[in-house]
């Protein structure tokens, strides 16, 4: 070897530590790919979730899935997107057959119904066909608080007025199946109201209308559908509290209809036929999505309503958020469904079945 064109020790220290430097960059560069190549792309990343509502625009079901559909993405993983589709009829049954029947089983579809299909379901099995336990149950935004109310010009200020009264009230309907058909049978044959049942409304925001139009007298509804101007003028009179909570801008000394049963009986009666107002805005998939899918989108769910975005908004709108886990909502949905037949039996009788 030509000593004058060999490296020197310098030169070949240079040379090991280049070396060194492109093997530490390629181990390096290897890590990466590997660590990227172990994360999958989340399900949801470029998919779009079709949240079928049971009930028509302008009432509160709707009011709920239009808040999640703004809010839920960000809390999915993959952030996908989300659209309504409002499908009713049937008392919001047509919705959930739709959802298992017609929309894929892979957590791409979820559904919010009328929460009084939970007791149809019991009390007219042969008219819903419908194992609500069977299910992925997601999460419910809030109960339903519900009131029932009348025009101011009705006559009626107040439930002793109301029971006193000789006249028929005459309440909107919608269908078997629903929350306000169940409430106003409830007030006519447990309580004794004199009332007559106006079928064929297809939500609250047609009985609203009407009512203004003075074709019906009132209805039984949602507490947070009611227009601001309504309550702010005085323009209804509110009767009687289905819930036991009081909220924001509601009159505490109106009487809540638990308190207006006369024995246990009734009680136990009462509670069954409010059960679903209790359960409230709930959100499903169905029972086909896989156990992994029904977690990520419960872990959303949980996230998004305690969200502050999410409950800043909602209280602008007037939406409570009174929240229950998947787990907590498949609990009570078993509980219902273990409820004695004799209850049941009497709260079909009560609703005319």
């Amino acid at each position: 070897m030509d000593r004058s064109t060999s490296p020197g020790p310098k030169s070949l220290r240079a040379w090991r530590r280049a070396g060194l430097c492109c093997v530490a960059v390629l181990a390096i560069s290897c890590v990466s790919f590997s660590a990227s190549a172990a994360e999958p792309r989340p399900f949801y990343a470029g998919k779009t979730i079709t949240v079928v509502v049971g009930l028509p625009p302008g009432g509160g079901a709707d009011a709920y899935a239009r808040l999640v559909q703004r809010h839920y993405p960000r809390h999915v993983e993959g952030r996908p997107a989300i659209v309504v589709q409002n499908l009713p009829g049937a008392g919001s049954l047509r919705a959930v057959t739709y959802l298992t029947a017609s929309m894929p089983a892979d957590g791409t579809a979820l559904g919010t119904f009328s929460s009084a299909l939970l007791n149809e379901a019991l009390i007219a099995p042969n008219r819903v066909t419908v194992d609500f336990r069977s299910y992925g149950w997601i999460g419910n935004v809030s109960e339903d608080v519900r009131v029932c109310y009348v025009w101011g010009g009705s006559g009626v200020s107040t439930w002793r007025e109301m029971l006193a009264r000789d006249k028929e009230l005459f309440m909107g309907a919608t269908a078997p199946g629903t929350a306000g058909n169940a409430d106003t049978a409830m007030l006519q044959n447990l309580f004794g109201v004199k009332l007559k049942q106006v079928q064929g409304y297809s939500g609250s925001a047609a009985k609203r209308l009407a009512i203004e139009r003075r074709e019906i007298d009132g209805e039984c509804g949602g507490w947070t559908s009611l227009p601001d101007d309504w309550l702010r003028d005085k323009k209804i009179n509110v009767l009687v509290r289905l819930s036991p909570t009081v909220v924001p801008g509601m009159d505490s000394a109106v009487p809540f209809g638990g308190d207006l049963v006369r024995n246990e009986d009734e009680r136990r009666v009462y509670d069954f036929l409010t059960a679903p107002e209790r359960l409230g805005r709930l959100f499903m998939v169905s029972g086909k999505v896989p156990a992994d899918r029904v977690a990520v989108l419960r872990r959303a769910f949980d996230a998004m309503v305690a969200d502050p975005e999410f409950r800043s908004e909602a209280e602008r709108a007037r939406l409570l958020v009174t929240p229950m886990t998947g787990d907590e909502v498949a609990r009570r949905i078993a509980d219902l469904y273990a409820t004695p037949p004799d209850v049941v039996t009497r709260a079909k009788a009560i609703l005319g079945e």
